[in-house]
């Protein structure tokens, strides 16, 4: 049994997360702001927030565990764009702490430590070639991307240093469980709204492309790179492209809804000032080293989710 202190731990991830790894038997600790009051079986709750200097470093000398995973930080590019220095904070700096800390303990008592970066696909941000793997050149668009980049060079930065650090570079992986700010839940709630009672839902690019899957699927490669011998850097995708087009028509072809055209209204407001026009990703090293494979299709995990809105 190890003990591991989860940051993000409230979040889609960070739930599906905590509850493999308290099924498993750890010590699991989460990391969760002031204020917060979340329901959490069979975790240890520790307050502090990663946008304060300290907080973190506070929360690992009292724990000592033996894995961390990073999960925390702004998690809206749209976001980081209203925020840009917070995003830095909470997304970049803080995982320099973490670091920093992880390594003084690991020094300190002798004992090897592990850390998972969840990191994202928008460090590639607009990448000059698809699908992308763990070798293409970093190239973020956004203030989000910007952030995220720095904290997965400070991962390898850390693991040359002697520290067993790795990355899951993780495309764009949904759930019933995203909350309605991202783009993917807002289409899904909508199509169960609009089944049942019309209406009509306001959306931006919808010839964006990403890579969508599943996300305990990803939550799966995170625990098989931090139990893996070797640390290393992993992309974390489906390798098939879909657009936002896409996305909508599936959602609304599972609420029984198939003219959606006549239901959705394009709205500048929600247009990124730069939207990468298509990320895809080659998780090939992962298959490889890890074990890993995707087990949900886009179609079912458009599915899912709407019949989860549709209760």
């Amino acid at each position: 049994m190890a003990s591991i202190l989860v940051t993000g731990i409230t979040g889609q991830d960070g739930s599906y997360l905590r509850e493999r790894l308290v099924a498993q038997g750890h010590d699991v600790h989460g990391l969760v702001r002031a204020g917060e009051q979340p329901h959490l079986p069979g975790v240890t709750v520790h307050r502090g927030d990663l946008a304060e200097a300290g907080a973190v470093s506070a929360v690992l000398r009292a724990v000592e565990p033996d894995v961390v995973y990073n999960l925390g930080g702004i998690s809206s590019v749209a976001m980081s764009w209203r925020k840009p220095a917070l995003t830095a904070r909470v997304s970049g700096a803080a995982v320099a702490e973490i670091l920093s800390a992880l390594r003084d303990q690991q020094d300190r008592t002798g004992r090897p430590v592990r850390f998972l970066q969840a990191s994202s696909a928008e460090i590639f941000g607009a990448p000059t070639s698809a699908p992308q793997d763990e070798t293409t050149p970093l190239r973020p668009v956004s203030p989000y991307g910007a952030a995220k980049a720095f904290a997965h060079q400070l991962v390898q930065v850390f693991r040359g240093a002697g520290l067993h650090a790795s990355t899951v570079i993780l495309y764009n992986h949904e759930s019933p469980r995203r909350p309605e700010s991202f783009v993917t839940r807002k289409i899904t709630a909508a199509a169960a709204r609009i089944a049942r009672e019309g209406g009509t839902v306001a959306l931006g690019n919808l010839d964006a492309e990403r890579d969508w899957g599943w996300a305990p699927d990803y939550v799966d490669a995170m625990v098989r790179a931090v139990e893996h011998d070797e640390p290393g850097d992993y992309v974390v995708a489906t390798g098939v492209a879909r657009s936002v087009r896409d996305f909508v028509r599936a959602a609304f072809a599972r609420a029984g809804i198939e003219d959606w055209e006549a239901h959705v209204e394009i709205d500048p407001r929600y247009f990124r000032p730069n939207d990468a026009p298509l990320l895809v990703g080659d998780a090939a090293r992962a298959r490889a080293v890890l074990g890993w494979v995707p087990s949900v299709t886009f179609e079912e995990v458009v599915s899912r989710m709407v019949e989860a809105d549709l209760g």
